[in-house]
């Protein structure tokens, strides 16, 4: 069995005024952390991840890969959401991520990642770790008001991986969203195309939060710690277990999500 990943960190987002901190950190620990079992890892960090690159990097992962191999995709960086296209939504909107020329190219819809991932070869197990917000709305999108990490008047921000669909739709494009999404059940980017780990629920932020000094997204920071601490044999619903005795916190209240079949939730982590 051949294991690779792609992963994919985001801080850089010209022209939205939204820059984050800790994505970079995050794919590079990732990257760190799947090398050392047995990963071929290839990294798109800022202006390398353009909606280019990153839809031909899971093109090329899933077309390398064959039966029994496992293709992992990893995102940090900001999520929205735009308007549906084909009504398959029921509140008619489409979760995104969006690449470092999301300003100028537009985001990679869920449905776009239904499909790159779905092209998968039969027998490929294929798993996608993304710490972004998939969705929100902009009418209730308030500033952080719990206390900094650290102290001092030079204390670093925590922000959310958010990005208002306002921020790269035109006018026309961004008032078909109207003032508020409807409340409905998570449906992530990638679908049952693979085993989604996510940093939060479909109706809340990802975290940019600094450990020690250093930024990281909190989901990325705690999802490491705990892979670490894993026995062998351990099961993506082992994995999540875990994740969730520390997520949500006061500090960082977002709720991860583990989403895919339930034969999917039960293999073994990494494997």
């Amino acid at each position: 069995m051949t294991r690779r990943a792609l992963c994919i960190g985001i801080n850089d987002y010209p022209g939205t005024d939204s820059d984050l901190a800790g994505c970079v950190n995050d794919a590079s620990d990732w990257a760190a952390a799947l090398r050392q079992r047995g990963f071929e890892v290839t990294t798109l960090l800022d202006r390398k991840a353009t909606g280019a690159t990153i839809r031909q990097g899971v093109r090329e992962l899933l077309a390398r890969s064959r039966a029994g191999d496992l293709a992992l995709v990893q995102y940090s960086g900001h999520g929205s959401f735009v308007p549906d296209e084909d009504g398959d939504e029921p509140d008619g909107t489409d979760e995104c991520l969006c690449p470092h020329d999301v300003k100028k190219k537009g985001p990679i819809t869920d449905d776009e990642l239904f499909e790159l991932l779905s092209a998968r070869p039969a027998g490929v197990k294929v798993v996608m770790i993304s710490d972004s917000c998939h969705s929100g709305t902009v009418a209730r999108f308030a500033p952080i008001r719990t206390p900094p990490t650290t102290a001092g008047p030079d204390a670093p921000r925590r922000t959310v991986r958010f990005l208002p669909p306002g921020a790269f739709l035109s006018r026309r494009e961004a008032a078909r969203l109207g003032a508020r999404r409807a409340a409905r059940r998570a449906s992530p980017p990638g679908r049952y195309a693979c085993l989604l780990l996510a940093g939060c629920q479909d109706t809340e932020y990802s975290y940019d939060a600094y450990f020690k000094g250093r930024p990281n997204g909190a989901f990325s920071f705690v999802a490491l710690r705990a892979l670490a601490a894993l026995k062998r044999g351990a099961t993506y619903r082992d994995w999540y277990q875990a994740i969730r005795r520390a997520l949500p916190s006061r500090q960082y209240p977002q709720t991860p999500n583990l989403y895919g079949s339930s034969s999917m939730k039960g293999w073994k982590v990494l494997q």
